[in-house]
């Protein structure tokens, strides 16, 4: 009996060593933004040394890559997925016992809002409000008309446009004397508040998180007074013929890591992993803003991640699996 005993801890190890050597091949969709395609090259790496996979990145686009894995079941995992884009097929694929939604990829979910740099609120708390932002509307100065004040909008054409501009709407912004600015494009939308913080002045409009804009300036998300009415929000905020009668703060969008059933089955502390890889928007806005400041790719900030945050990621795992993935980084 004291034999078996003092064998059964080698058992157990035997076992997880085994369970962690039947991982196999595991395909990952690679997406082509930085939050996705750096979270894939995390996976990749963890999942390769840490838990003994054969790991692959695939390229991938949202609707693409989530009506493959839903009817073909590939790639295995997706490491980013915003599921509002498709969110009945991956409910039907789970329901179907076909996929796992395996955790968030994002804890705090993307996150839309109207904005004002961190430099105002410090100097006037109201404006953290919507009321002090109306109170304060000649502090926006348009500088295309002086005689109104700027709201800057979401670009022509994105999903958002019609959102933003319900809640400027529905806020009476227009009635406290603000213009509704279209920036034209993403770019031209990041660099309004660029040039705001560069000169230390007033900017007030719409963004959303994580984005590398948020790592880089400190903003203070105003809030409206009103919560998040998503019942709401779902059937009249974001409909084009809804005439928008109040206004509501956005309901975070979900954004997923999902699998294959068959992966979650046959590597399931692998897939253990990945439902407790989980970043908040703080933390992924200081890393896209570090891609960008360094023009990385998902692979060089994959390695600038495991290695200047291992406080993050090694509390995704157990300490073998720290001790494997530092020993592999240790060799690059």
């Amino acid at each position: 009996m004291k034999h078996l005993l003092a064998a059964l801890p080698m058992l157990a190890a035997a076992g997880l060593a085994q369970a962690d050597n039947d991982c196999g091949t595991v395909t990952i969709a690679d997406m082509n933004w930085n939050s996705a395609t750096l979270i894939a090259n995390v996976d990749r790496f963890i999942l390769e040394h840490g838990y003994g996979c054969d790991a692959e990145l695939i390229p991938g686009d949202t609707v693409p890559t989530g009506t493959s894995i839903i009817e073909k079941g590939k790639p295995d995992v997706v490491p980013e997925l915003w599921t509002n884009a498709i969110k009945d097929a991956i409910e039907k694929g789970v329901a179907e016992n076909r996929l796992r939604i395996a955790g968030k990829a994002f804890a705090d979910g993307g996150e839309e809002g109207f904005w004002v740099p961190k430099y105002l609120v410090d100097q006037d708390p109201s404006l953290a409000t919507i009321e002090g932002i109306k109170a304060n509307a000649k502090l926006f100065e348009n500088p295309e008309d002086p005689d109104t004040s700027a709201f800057i909008g979401c670009p022509a054409g994105w999903t958002c446009q019609l959102t933003a501009g319900h809640n400027f709407e529905a806020l009476k912004l227009a009635e406290a004397g603000f213009e509704l600015v279209d920036p034209g494009s993403s770019a031209g939308l990041s660099g309004t508040i660029a040039r705001a913080y560069e000169r230390q002045q007033p900017w007030f409009g719409y963004y959303w998180a994580p984005t590398a804009v948020l790592g880089k300036y400190d903003m203070v998300k105003v809030d409206f007074g009103t919560g998040v009415d998503e019942a709401y929000f779902l059937s009249c905020t974001t409909q084009e013929t809804c005439p928008p009668t109040q206004a509501t703060m956005w309901p975070p969008l979900p954004v997923h890591t999902v699998t294959t059933a068959d992966f979650a089955s046959k590597a399931p502390q692998a897939y253990e992993y990945l439902s407790m890889r989980s970043f908040t928007n703080d933390q992924m806005n200081q890393l896209l803003a570090w891609m960008e400041e360094n023009q990385a790719d998902g692979d060089i900030a994959m390695e600038h991640f495991l290695t200047q945050y291992e406080s993050i990621w090694s509390a995704w795992v157990s300490e073998s699996v720290v001790a494997k993935v530092k020993q592999a980084l240790a060799q690059l």
